[in-house]
């Protein structure tokens, strides 16, 4: 078997016999469910919002809104374990030590995690698509929201990927994951220069201005490229964090 799938099925396979990714996907799916109730109920009540906008754009959208603010505040606990219980175990160093390469290590580890939010993606894109049975919907808006929760997953899994490959304690892991995904998040708040350059380059290391612009239907090869880059460059950092402790075991 491939070394990557073989690291990315176990991974998988340690996600899942854990409790606590069930009780994840259980407490996300719950609270998603009620967002998506009270969206949905807000919208029949309202005839002024359905004069304005289409059940997509109220209710599809609203509830990718709430679940990628859900995954900001989750993604720190799933990817906490990825290297931190093997720093503290002492495990890494058999991982280092096995007929693997390091490029190999990490992206087994990144794919086996982002396997399991593509599973939570699946659930939660049930919602809207359950609309179907009885409306109509922007199809083309719904894929462009289900992008977004995607390529948010791939940056939020690669920043805790790297954090976790710092630090032996899940906790300082998972801490210091939400704080730069926060801090990503709402970088632009803090642009109130009259630097036009540095206002453009603060608005462009936005994670929620990118996200939200795919939300909105206006796929942007700009927003699309932001991600990769940003899971690509924490996906390096990863392999060179891990290449030099294997240099230094």
């Amino acid at each position: 078997m491939n070394p990557i799938v073989s690291i990315a099925a176990n991974e998988l396979r340690r996600l899942f016999l854990s409790p606590f990714a069930w009780i994840i996907l259980a407490a996300v799916q719950f609270l998603l469910a009620v967002f998506f109730y009270l969206l949905l109920s807000k919208f029949m009540e309202s005839t002024t919002w359905q004069s304005n906008r289409g059940l997509t754009e109220i209710v599809v959208v609203g509830l990718l809104q709430v679940s990628g603010l859900v995954l900001l505040l989750i993604a720190p606990f799933i990817s906490m374990r990825l290297f931190s219980d093997e720093l503290r175990s002492g495990t890494i160093k058999l991982l280092l030590s096995a007929p693997v390469s390091i490029t190999e290590l990490v992206l087994g580890k990144y794919i086996g995690i982002m396997i399991f939010f593509l599973s939570l993606s699946a659930l939660i894109a049930l919602m809207p698509l359950s609309l179907l049975a009885g409306t109509r919907l922007d199809l083309g808006l719904l894929a462009s929201g289900m992008t977004a929760l995607f390529l948010l997953s791939s940056v939020l899994a690669a920043i805790g990927l790297f954090i976790s490959s710092l630090s032996n304690s899940p906790a300082i892991a998972a801490i210091s994951t939400f704080v730069v995904t926060i801090l990503l998040w709402i970088v632009h708040i803090a642009n109130d220069s009259d630097n036009e350059q540095l206002q453009t380059i603060i608005n462009y290391l936005s994670l929620q201005k990118h996200f939200n612009a795919l939300l909105s239907g206006a796929f942007n090869s700009v927003d699309v490229i932001y991600f990769i880059i940003i899971s690509t460059l924490f996906i390096v950092l990863s392999i060179c964090r891990l290449d030099a402790l294997r240099t230094h075991q």
